[in-house]
Parts: C-alpha cells; structure tokens; sequence
C-alpha cells in the first residue's frame, strides 16, 4: 500500500500577547522539530503529542522562533547587491574602519599590513584574476579574525568563570556565531569588518550558551553579566549589517 502522506494545518498560537502563525504537520517522529523558511514557522510532531505540549514547546523556543523570523524579514528588505569587484584604491571594511587596499605586481605572493597609513598591500604576479586577489584577500582577513578571536574568547571566558573546549572559524550567512553542548564554539570570520565592540559582544552571546543553551531572560542574565552594553551592540550588528554588502 502507498505511504500516507502527512497532512500538514495552518494554526496559531498567542505568545505575550502577540499571534504566531505556523503549520503543523504530524508525522511518527519521537521529538518536535522547528524549521523557519520563507513561509514562516514549520512544526513536526509526534501523532501522540497534544496540542497543548506543541504549543508549550513552542512558548519555551519563542525568542530563537522570533530571531530566526526577524532575520528572515531583513533579509527579504535588503537591496540585492552586486559582488564587490577589487581594485587599487578599494577600500575594505576592517574593525569598523577602512583599509586601503594597494596591488602590486611582483613574482610572488605577499601581504603587508600598515596600520599607520591604514593600508593592505596585496602583492601578486601580473595577470592574477580576481578569483585569486578575493582568495588572497579572504585568507588574510581570516587569519585576522582567527587571531583576534583568539584573544578575546579566553578573556571572555574568563569573566565568566567558564570553559570552552574548542574554537573554530565559521563562513556562515546567516549567523554570526554558534556555541554546541559540548562546548565547541564557532565565530564568523566576516566579524572582522565590525568595531571591536560588536565582536566582543559575539563572543559574549556564544559563550554565554555554555551556561543557559537558550535565549531565555537567564541567557541574557548572563550575557549582561560579562558584557553590560549588549542591547546597544546587539542593535548596532543588525543595522550595521543591513548595511554591508557581499564582499568576499
């Protein structure tokens, strides 16, 4: 006999006075399940679970549902941008200021830094394709994040009186960080091109997770705990996000 499909139903559901939206679909999973697309919010349940332990479960996640359909509204706002094309002169986006990017032809490959005049001379052999300049470019950028990353995690953990067992970058889109159960944390290497306070408020957020694996008022208790000005800088990444266009 053929499978049945399961049936998938729109309902709702009051959250602090607000209505969400959400389809339903039914199915011998063992767990719920949470998806956000461009149609909104997605539940899988159990057949033998009640609506009532549904919609429990969907309160006790409602600021990761709202984040995740936030970002899903920016993302639908933005201006479709055209990928950065990289010449002498461009300027790139680095710790909330600018550097100054200088090409060079040589026979070799090589990167120089001057802080002092605020520029990236990026030397490659004549005929490089901007293929190869965004590889070049991106591995520098990456090995700054890394670098940087590295300083400030143990001094935010530190704060915390907690432990992480591991670091390690992320390429990710849509999210700027990420903190597992066991303890592993990921930063987005494209933090790079933000204020240093805008990183430092990352970090704080992914390791506060090693305490509280959600976003409840005792996540954010304890995020406040190590970096008091959160809400601000927590404004400022979005906005200033909207505002970058796709670079590397």
């Amino acid at each position: 006999m053929p499978k049945t499909v399961p049936s998938v139903v729109r309902r709702s559901v009051a959250l602090d006075g607000a209505v969400l939206e959400y389809a339903l679909r039914r199915s011998r999973r063992r767990s719920i399940g949470f998806l956000i697309d461009d149609r909104g919010l997605r539940v899988s349940a159990p057949d033998w679970l009640t609506l009532a332990a549904i919609e429990d479960a969907i309160r006790s996640k409602q600021d990761w549902i709202r984040s995740k359909l936030q970002q899903r509204r920016e993302r639908a706002l933005q201006p479709q941008h055209r990928q950065q094309a990289w010449g002498d002169g461009s300027l790139l986006p680095y710790l909330g200021a600018h550097l100054t990017l200088r090409l060079w032809h040589t026979r070799t490959v090589r990167i120089d830094f001057d802080a002092i005049k605020g520029e990236l001379h990026l030397h490659l052999p004549e005929g490089s394709s901007q293929q190869q300049l965004q590889i070049h470019l991106q591995r520098w950028l990456q090995a700054q994040a890394r670098r940087l990353f590295n300083q400030r995690l143990p001094h935010y953990a530190e704060k915390l009186g907690a432990s992480y067992h591991s670091f390690a970058l992320s390429s990710a889109r849509t999210q700027w960080g990420s903190c597992t159960s066991q303890r592993k944390i990921r930063l987005n290497w494209r933090l790079i091109h933000f204020p240093l306070t805008l990183i430092d408020y990352v970090v704080a957020h992914e390791l506060a997770h090693l305490r509280e694996m959600n976003h409840s008022p005792r996540f954010w208790a304890t995020v406040a705990s190590i970096y008091p000005e959160y809400a601000a800088a927590r404004q400022q990444l979005r906005e200033q996000a909207r505002a970058l266009p796709p670079l590397l």
